[in-house]
Order: C-alpha cells, then sequence, then structure tokens
C-alpha cells in the first residue's frame, strides 16, 4: 500500500469526490438530494493538496485520507454555499485540533474494498507515522450514526474523550495517545 498526494492533474477527481461523499454521505444527501449532484460539487472544489491522500494497493486507488496538524490545515475555497454550511456545520462537532495532535478528518475505503483490513492498515499508518513524528496523539471523529467506525478505531486503541451534537449530527471526538 502506498500514499500518494491528491493531484487533480493526474488523479480521478470523480472517484476522490466520491470517496469522499462516501465518508458524510447523509448530509450531503440532505443538502443536494441526490448523491450525483454531492459529488459533482465535491469535485469543483478538489485541489491539490498535501493533507489529501489518495491510497494504492498496486496500482489501483482504494481509497483516500485527509489528515493534518495546526499547521497544516487545508483552507476552505468554497465554491458552494451549501459546502460553506456543511463545513460551517462540522465545526460544531469536530475534534479540537492542539498543536501536538494529528487530525484524522477523512477515511475512505473504495466500497469494493472493504473488510479486507485496509482501513485498520490507513489507521496504523497514521498512528506510526505520528510517533514518529513526536505527536503526543492522534484524533478523528466518529459519526454517531456509523457504530462499524466507531467499533474500528476502537478496536485500535482510540477512545471516545468528548461527544459533540449539533442540529441533529454528532460526533465521538476520539483519541490515541502516543
Amino acid at each position: 500500500m502506498k500514499y500518494m498526494n491528491f493531484n487533480p492533474q493526474i488523479h480521478d477527481v470523480k472517484k476522490i469526490a466520491t470517496l469522499k461523499y462516501n465518508v458524510d454521505f447523509r448530509t450531503y444527501n440532505k443538502f443536494y438530494k441526490s448523491k450525483e449532484k454531492a459529488i459533482k460539487a465535491i469535485e469543483k472544489t478538489l485541489k491539490e493538496e498535501d493533507c489529501i491522500k489518495v491510497i494504492y494497493d498496486n496500482e489501483n486507488i482504494i481509497g483516500m485520507l485527509v489528515a493534518y496538524n495546526h499547521e497544516n490545515e487545508p483552507e476552505f475555497h468554497f465554491k458552494s454555499l451549501k459546502l460553506l454550511i456543511i463545513a460551517i456545520m462540522d465545526n460544531f462537532v469536530i475534534c479540537n485540533l492542539k498543536k501536538d495532535d494529528l487530525y484524522i478528518a477523512e477515511i475512505a475505503i473504495d466500497e469494493k474494498q472493504q473488510s479486507k483490513g485496509y482501513g485498520t492498515k490507513v489507521i496504523n499508518d497514521v498512528i506510526n507515522y505520528a510517533k514518529k513524528n513526536n505527536y503526543k496523539r492522534v484524533i478523528l471523529d466518529a459519526d454517531f450514526r456509523n457504530p462499524k467506525a466507531k467499533a474500528l478505531y476502537e478496536r485500535v486503541g482510540f477512545k471516545v474523550y468528548n461527544k459533540k451534537s449539533f442540529l441533529k449530527r454528532g460526533m465521538y471526538n476520539m483519541e490515541y495517545k502516543i
């Protein structure tokens, strides 16, 4: 498995947009009313960023990862009012990022590749990266409506340290202390 910085000139933008959609499809569907409209809106906002990693196994894209620290948080340049509203809503429920944290914002494994251990491998790779780079903890959010994701994170060693909700949307803020 290897990770590459996302580059819209060489990567399948629609595939990455679809993976991003799958992470939070419930919210996107409320605003866009269809998967296709949501994916098209996400495609328009994707740009080359260090915090978006495309995950390959052999030569096939199997997923994507968005992770960052307080110094390289992505800047939001929304071409869509709906995506801006979603980002604002997110800020009420996601983890508060501290100086020595590495934040996993999104992990998405292609539906055809799920249940093969890739999600666990990605999380362990991020934890190992965090250890090598002297972070104090890795943090992430698990949607209240996604018990499978929460269970995966707990199996790897994450613990809930906070719960946040806003307008019927809620997250378990979880941490892995290093």
